[in-house]
């Protein structure tokens, strides 16, 4: 059997529009294509199904879903899903906490952010040592800012950690006597 690996994701940085230049829908002179098709009537059905049949040919269809869902585009067929599919996508985006866009940046690519994200990013460059310069490097903000953002983590986790109640738990036993190391055999 063949292991199977995942490749890290590969979010575009601020500002790109390469990406576009692979989009299926693009027209070009061997595969000409009607931009009017990506933005259908709803009760337009069958132009709906083309451009969604295009899109699911497309290799870039995640980077334009994630630019139409950041940019707060809600014209037209993008990423594959019509502007009532994408509603409640447009609704979470807020929310939304991506890890791998969390490490991107604190590797130091310039990626969109949301805010759950951003107060990621700080936790994890606070938990690697991460200087208040790189940090406000990172974030496009000013060293003070940086600062500042350290400092409400670090009140924020003291808090935190003041708050959880101590456990008091006693220890197992077995029949009235103490369990050893023994009894519990060995870990995997």
């Amino acid at each position: 059997m063949t292991p199977t690996t995942i490749s890290p994701a590969r979010h575009r940085s601020l500002g790109d529009q390469t990406w576009q230049a692979d989009a299926v829908c693009q027209s070009t002179e061997y595969n000409p294509v009607d931009p009017e098709t990506f933005f259908p009537e709803p009760d337009e059905t069958e132009k709906i199904a083309a451009a969604k049949s295009l899109c699911g040919q497309c290799p870039v269809r995640r980077t334009c879903l994630d630019a139409a869902l950041e940019g707060g585009d809600t014209n037209g067929i993008r990423g594959g899903l019509t502007e009532e599919e994408r509603g409640p996508l447009h609704e979470k985006i807020a929310h939304r906490l991506d890890y791998s866009r969390v490490n991107d940046t604190i590797d130091g690519r310039d990626v969109h952010l949301t805010k759950a994200e951003r107060r990621a990013v700080v936790h994890a460059a606070l938990r690697h040592g991460v200087t208040e310069q790189r940090l406000a490097w990172l974030l496009k903000v000013t060293e003070e800012h940086a600062q500042k953002l350290y400092r409400e983590t670090r009140r924020a986790l003291r808090h935190r950690d003041l708050n959880q109640p101590a456990q008091t738990t006693r220890p197992p036993e077995a029949d009235g006597e103490r369990l050893g190391r023994d009894d519990f055999g060995t870990a995997a």
